[in-house]
């Protein structure tokens, strides 16, 4: 950041009082500018022994496969999020079932939260975002087409939560670094 967003004077990056990192603060009005980590809210949409992905028509990992996720707005609870970029990504209606995962991707600056959803019906297709949504059983799953980490994650969860005599369905609570990207620090 070189500039104010309130008044457009050049910034310093310094400590302000009473905190214990640098920040970008004004030269001029004095505003702190705080860069926080941005949440990711989604799903992973169950019907019958299958879950919905859908193949990303974006960058990054544009033709591999994901879980309808994306950027909360603001304005919109976590949970509104994952209903909306799951109806903007798979063009599907869930319904939500509880926190299924929360990955903390330190080196990227990002906090995801993946919630278990049920898909009532099959009813599902593509967008601006996706190349094409499926239902896949845990076989078919494309593990590696996968686009990220954290999407493997979950769907590893999954498969392993539901495999038991009566599945539960924990909340799992990840961390992920660049040293880490393909290991699950589970707390």
């Amino acid at each position: 950041m070189k500039y104010c967003s309130c008044c457009g004077s050049p910034v310093s990056l310094k400590i302000p009082a009473g905190d214990n990192r640098e920040r970008h603060v004004c030269d001029h009005c004095g505003q702190i500018h705080y860069q926080n980590p941005r949440i990711i809210s989604g799903c992973l949409p169950v019907h019958g022994d299958k879950v919905l992905l859908c193949r990303r028509a974006i960058e990054p990992r544009y033709g591999y496969w994901t879980l309808p996720a994306g950027y909360m707005e603001n304005g919109e609870t976590t949970e509104e999020a994952a209903l909306r970029e799951t109806r903007e990504e798979a063009r599907a209606e869930v319904v939500l079932r509880q926190l299924y995962t929360l990955t903390s991707i330190i080196h990227v600056n990002q906090v995801q939260l993946i919630y278990l959803a049920d898909l009532p019906e099959p009813r599902f297709g593509s967008s601006e975002e996706t190349l094409e949504t499926r239902l896949f059983s845990e076989e078919e799953i494309p593990w590696d087409r996968l686009a990220f980490t954290t999407i493997r994650n979950a769907l590893r969860f999954y498969f392993a939560d539901r495999a038991g005599k009566e599945p539960e369905f924990p909340l799992r609570h990840i961390a992920l670094s660049p040293e880490q990207d393909d290991l699950v620090l589970i707390r």
